[in-house]
């Protein structure tokens, strides 16, 4: 079974499409990622980080909880424009303000971070609901590419800026380039044929539904519909568009779907110990491979991510349907760190390096898989929306870290 899955997987994979929307997931959160490595270098010691994670997350959070109900209006091209402007922009505002050691404040800095993060959570929601046109294939590599990007983000920065030499400044406005392989990835790369398609067909339907507003299109709309509800033929599949009845219906369908709670437990139990357990989890030097007690994060953090990239890959392999037992079990997780934490049980630093891997695999998976149910379940006018607005629920996870 499993190798006809694989083989499945790659057979009917389009390697532009999983080319395109892998790289829509690294861009899309990578600067997200740059931009918490350098939030010490940003706003100096004396100012808290938690103001860089504020300003990174928030806006995106809040842009996430609007924009479903508008953004169907702007055609998917011209998002793609206004993400890499605002995107770009962004980072140079970062990298351009004077820095704190040159006696700058970091209003400009923080006004970057906020137009990168509103770019970045409008680009997740649409990028998803981008896959309801493209397939599975498509949502699995968009979950390996958001692996991707914890670990291109965070391992590109530190080695700019350590390995290179480069400065602070010159790193950030290297990463401002980074939306044009956005631009490229759509426009280039990405197959146009299912979009427009869509489009097509949407416009075949447009004169109908003019018509609607009239008494005599009421009427023959009514006769149409008790015709077809006696009618034991089964319905048409219709293209996606935006209604008021669609919108209500994908609402409740998003409220209620029993997939999405194990989706905000697993992240807030691992946002929970990424930001608040990890940076406790300390051992005598002797008995790790470290020599500076601050080596201990930044490897907790990047055997995390490695974890994440992993599970988030593994769609086209690896499919669950009971999302609740990996989100318990995150939650186990939990438990047993802070039991760490407080009363230092666990011999070795490898078995928490061990837990925090499985942590990454953990919620990977849940976050893969939850946007799958939502593929396999949701009917398929009512998907592009549903797609794109789960991620309120994630955005609303973030916020548990501040």
């Amino acid at each position: 079974m499993f190798r006809a899955r694989l083989r499945a997987a790659f057979n009917t994979a389009d390697v532009r499409v999983c080319t395109a929307f892998w790289l829509f997931g690294v861009i899309n959160n990578v600067l997200y990622v740059i931009i918490l490595s350098a939030a010490l270098d940003l706003v100096g010691p004396s100012v808290p980080k938690a103001v860089v994670l504020l300003a990174d997350v928030l806006p995106s959070f809040i842009i996430k909880l609007c924009a479903p109900y508008f953004i169907h209006v702007v055609p998917y091209s011209l998002r793609m424009i206004i993400f890499a402007v605002a995107s770009a922009w962004g980072m140079l505002l970062i990298a351009l303000a004077p820095s704190y050691t040159d006696g700058g404040t970091i209003t400009t800095k923080m006004a970057g971070v906020v137009l990168a993060s509103l770019s970045s959570g409008a680009g997740e929601l649409s990028f998803l609901a981008l896959t309801h046109y493209y397939g599975p294939v498509s949502l699995a590599a968009w979950g390996s590419g958001t692996g991707g990007a914890g670990l291109i983000g965070a391992g590109a920065y530190a080695i700019a800026t350590t390995t290179l030499g480069l400065s602070v400044q010159k790193s950030l406005l290297a990463s401002s380039f980074l939306p044009l392989v956005m631009l490229l990835s759509f426009f280039v790369v990405l197959p146009r044929g299912p979009l427009r398609h869509n489009h097509r067909a949407e416009s075949r339907e447009a004169p109908r539904d003019r018509g609607e507003d009239s008494d005599d299109a009421s009427e023959r709309e009514d006769q149409r519909l008790l015709s077809d509800s006696s009618s034991e033929s089964p319905p048409t599949r219709k293209p996606s568009k935006y209604t008021t009845s669609q919108v209500s219906e994908s609402t409740n369908f998003v409220r209620n779907l029993r997939s999405i709670f194990p989706l905000l437990l697993v992240y807030l139990a691992e946002y929970l110990i990424n930001q608040s357990v990890a940076p406790t989890l300390l051992f005598p030097l002797d008995e790790t491979p470290f020599t500076h007690y601050r080596s201990f994060y930044p490897t907790y953090a990047m055997i995390y991510q490695i974890g994440v990239f992993t599970s988030r890959s593994s769609l086209p392999f690896l499919r669950i349907h009971a999302l609740y037992p990996p989100s318990l079990l995150q939650c186990l997780n939990l438990l047993l760190l802070t039991l760490q934490s407080l009363f230092s049980f666990i011999p070795s630093v490898y078995i928490v390096f061990a837990i925090i891997f499985w942590e990454g695999l953990l919620g990977g998976l849940v976050y893969v898989n939850t946007f799958a149910e939502i593929r396999e379940r949701v009917p398929v006018e009512e998907r592009e929306f549903a797609l794109g607005a789960v991620t309120v629920r994630r955005g609303r996870d973030w916020c548990t870290k501040l």
